[in-house]
């Protein structure tokens, strides 16, 4: 079956503050963009919380998407011609970045958790089902849209053409460390992604970067590094990201106990069920998510009110480290306190763990992903990009982890009630 797709009459521009220009020549691309699910991106942020951190970062899964779209558009440019690259999966990259985060919901990773699921999993829903996006698939073939899915999934058989959207050098992280360093206003996560583009090359089933390119690419890793600590763990994000998470497990709490909530939240109900649909999946997005938040302040429910105020008006948490390894004797004491003083446990106090490992070498049996880099070598060979590179062996293979204990310090400064007990809870946070 051929493509009802070809090229624009003429070329369609987005003016981008990251990339100053992203090109779309291709009838498909452009359709795609149209389509009611990808619009919908408009309404998701990329960074959930952050904003209430870095209130720059007010930008979308939308404006990101288009990055890795055009990412990926000019690597092809810079592969056209050479061995080991096959012109005929050029589409099939283009659409797959494009779509590649169209299953997110909102505040993404936190709302994930609450209600069990998968973005990568409505993904590829979202790209087989019954939507816009499904319908302008099947006009380029029958089997084109089983192919993006599998392309996103890392599933497809062209492990070159899966790289280029997810592996260690992809045009996903190149793309978000340089957006969400622009949108917060930080300068960590900038690196020469022009050069790195100048010295990728299609080699067997993988992308490799050109020795001499070897400083770019340790300024990339670094790039991630401190961006994963000091904008993505941002401890004042994760402390809203806490509220947000409890915010949703109480409102879900109060629905299964038959809480008659004074407007019902009817957008919530599959997923407090755990068996959304795909309508109620695409139904749901952060303007109608925080519009409940609203509506939830005026609620009966002591917990819920005051969780979706903090929220709305960035009351947060107060946060001390925490060593689990050290400190959990003084967990259970820390709990029974906390219901002494009337304050609910469940959702005044959480331990809350980052960790990341900013760069590591494959190792048999786990995911593709760690797939190193490979620095291709003046005489052809191929070297792990470690064994080169002192900067990059110093941090390779070394997972960092960042344990924190939140609370509402504003609670136990409240004299009027439990005095005493709230006295010993803040002796034993604060020692």
């Amino acid at each position: 079956m051929s493509s009802a797709y070809g090229k624009l009459e003429e070329e369609k521009v987005f003016k981008d503050p990251v990339h100053r220009y992203i090109h779309v020549r291709d009838e498909l691309i452009w359709e795609l963009i149209g389509t009611r699910e990808f619009q919908r991106l408009r309404r998701i942020r990329q960074l959930g919380t952050t904003y209430l951190t870095f209130h720059g970062a007010e930008h979308t899964r939308f404006n990101h998407s288009l990055g890795v779209y055009e990412i990926v558009r000019r690597i092809i440019e810079g592969f056209e011609g050479r061995p080991d690259w096959d012109e005929n999966e050029r589409l099939l990259c283009l659409t797959a970045a494009l779509l590649h985060d169209v299953g997110h919901g909102p505040f993404s990773h936190s709302f994930e958790k609450v209600f069990n699921l998968d973005h990568e999993d409505w993904t590829r829903e979202i790209i087989l089902g019954k939507t816009e996006i499904n319908k302008v698939l099947r006009r380029v073939s029958d089997s084109f849209a089983e192919k993006v899915a599998d392309v996103i999934e890392k599933t497809y058989s062209n492990k070159l053409v899966v790289s280029l959207i997810s592996s260690q050098i992809d045009a996903d992280r190149m793309d978000y460390l340089q957006r969400d360093a622009y949108y917060t206003g930080v300068s960590y996560g900038h690196f020469d992604m022009e050069r790195i583009l100048r010295v990728m090359r299609p080699y067997d089933d993988q992308v490799v970067i050109k020795e001499s390119g070897m400083h770019a690419v340790e300024d990339y890793i670094m790039s991630r590094y401190q961006m994963y600590w000091q904008v993505y763990f941002h401890p004042v994000t994760r402390s809203a990201e806490v509220i947000l998470s409890k915010i949703l497990k109480r409102a879900k709490n109060l629905y299964k106990q038959g809480y008659r909530f004074k407007q019902e939240p009817t957008h919530f109900y599959s997923f407090f069920n755990e068996k959304p649909s795909l309508d109620d999946y695409l139904r749901l997005d952060e303007s109608i998510t925080l519009y409940y938040f609203q509506i939830w302040e005026e609620e009966e429910d002591r917990i819920l009110r005051d969780l979706c105020g903090r929220f709305l008006t960035r009351k947060l948490f107060k946060y001390v480290e925490f060593n689990p390894n050290l400190q959990m004797n003084d967990w259970p004491m820390l709990q029974q306190l906390f219901i002494d003083a009337d304050i609910d446990p469940d959702y005044y106090l959480v331990i809350d763990s980052s960790s990341d490992l900013p760069y590591d070498f494959y190792r048999p049996g786990e995911e593709e992903e760690r797939l190193p880099i490979h620095l291709l070598m003046p005489n052809g060979k191929l070297r792990e990009l470690s064994r080169e590179s002192d900067v990059v062996e110093a941090i390779s293979g070394k997972k960092r982890t960042d344990h924190k204990l939140y609370f509402p310090e504003d609670v136990l400064d409240d004299h009027t009630e439990h005095g005493e007990v709230k006295r010993k809870i803040k002796e034993i946070l604060m020692k």
